[in-house]
């Protein structure tokens, strides 16, 4: 008896099994879930197109800054378009980047968000129609089983109440066997209540595996009906799966430049814009435009001639004050240290000349570009020397590096007489400047 009752008792283990009444909540919140997936996907989607937004801006202003300091820089020829080719590539890398943005907001991020609409349908009463049939399904199918197992519970309930009743009743008998001091009518009443309990156990275990067989008579037409709609949910969600699987082999093809042909175009294109750059090609260019290869008019002898003093040609003037190049936060070669934004105070498309705001400061400012090796510069004159000139002509300067005076004043020539026409000289009063040759003597 006792052994029956230990195997009843092991039926009270739950396993958490799908069959257990009840345990096929999980797969109906399967489907809440994957609604709210989807707006997981959408919102990773869009959180990456903002950083290939972000980048492609980046890439763009990176390229806009540096491609005006370098055309405004010093540098020259092929090298140069071999420097600007980078930037070329930081802009048609950057198209690229916006192309994946909008492949991902305007293909990939629509997709999920048509799909998710065309298979979550919302009820008014709140959930999706998807979840309540699902739902209603699953208690359909349950039903019948659930409620002859919840007689085979009452059964086994009886039926472990008897025998905990006979075993009591088996116990005092068999203690009061013996005792002369027990009356023989009291042993007669126990040995009838054992034997009762015998037969309400009996009647009790024959009720409970009778709940038992119509339960194991239920069983496969529950499970049938359960896995029909277990297969349901699987068949939706097997749709769910092949669709995200599918998505991100999309956003996997978006993304991957390596497969995108204008992507290994633009390297290929600045690999051969600079591997053709030639450094021989562009110290001959240098050498022709500012070395030892530019056109020179050479001092030659040239008669006296009056018509010349009133037909200066104010744009041939070879001193103006744009024709200055002026060096901006140079550093020494020692430092480290890059100013950004110096590299825009050169204009190499303008000549390399002297400037023309003549002071005695720049005759003797330290790093002018006067010494050589530490000395002077032995092609330098001295300002504190010259030809004493008296002026032919009152002359009032059109710029600032020119010098006013009237007829008779008398002033030092500095320098004789350019290609152009004029002189560099000094007034009396110390002012450095430019007059036309022909209006002093």
């Amino acid at each position: 008896m006792s052994g029956a009752y230990d195997e009843s008792a092991s039926l009270e283990e739950t396993t958490d099994s799908f069959w257990e009444v009840g345990n096929y909540k999980r797969t109906v919140k399967r489907i809440d879930d994957g609604h709210r997936l989807c707006n997981d996907l959408m919102n990773c989607i869009q959180e990456r197109a903002k950083i290939e937004k972000s980048y492609a801006q980046q890439l763009t202003e990176w390229s806009k800054r540096w491609k005006q300091l370098v055309d405004k820089g010093p540098q020259y020829g092929t090298v140069e378009r071999a420097w600007m080719a980078m930037m070329t590539e930081a802009e048609n890398v950057s198209e690229l980047h916006q192309d994946i943005k909008n492949y991902l907001i305007n293909e990939d991020f629509e997709k999920v968000k048509n799909w998710q609409k065309d298979s979550y349908h919302k009820q008014m009463m709140g959930g999706f129609k998807e979840t309540k049939e699902a739902e209603e399904g699953f208690k359909k199918a349950q039903k019948p089983w659930a409620k002859k197992l919840k007689e085979l519970e009452a059964a086994k309930k009886t039926y472990h109440m008897a025998c905990k009743e006979e075993k009591l009743a088996t116990t005092r008998e068999a203690n009061i066997k013996g005792e002369s001091s027990v009356a023989a009518d009291q042993q007669k009443k126990l040995h009838e209540k054992v034997d009762k309990c015998k037969q309400d156990s009996q009647k009790a275990k024959e009720k409970y595996e009778k709940a038992l067989d119509e339960l194991s008579k239920c069983t496969p037409s529950y499970m049938e009906n359960m896995e029909q709609v277990f297969d349901q949910c699987q068949q939706f969600e097997e749709k769910r799966l092949s669709f995200l699987r599918e998505v991100l082999l999309d956003v996997k093809r978006h993304l991957n430049l390596t497969e995108n042909q204008s992507y290994a175009t633009v390297y290929r294109e600045l690999e051969r814009t600079i591997t053709s750059a030639s450094p021989q090609e562009d110290l001959k260019w240098f050498s022709n435009a500012h070395g030892p290869g530019m056109h020179m008019n050479w001092p030659q002898f040239e008669e006296y001639n009056p018509d010349l003093v009133h037909n200066i040609s104010k744009k041939e003037k070879s001193k103006k004050g744009n024709d200055v190049v002026m060096l901006t936060h140079v550093t020494t070669a020692g430092d480290h240290a890059v100013d950004r934004g110096s590299v825009s105070s050169y204009d190499k498309n303008q000549p390399y000349t002297a400037s023309t705001e003549w002071s005695d400061e720049d005759q003797t400012a330290p790093n002018s570009g006067n010494d050589t090796n530490g000395g002077m510069n032995p092609f330098d004159e001295d300002v504190g020397t010259g030809v004493r000139v008296r002026a032919l002509y009152d002359y009032d300067g059109q710029e600032q590096d020119e010098l006013s005076f009237r007829v008779g004043d008398e002033l030092t020539k500095l320098e004789d007489e350019d290609d152009q026409g004029w002189c560099k000289g000094r007034l009396d009063n110390g002012k450095l400047g430019l007059y036309p040759a022909n209006y002093a003597q």
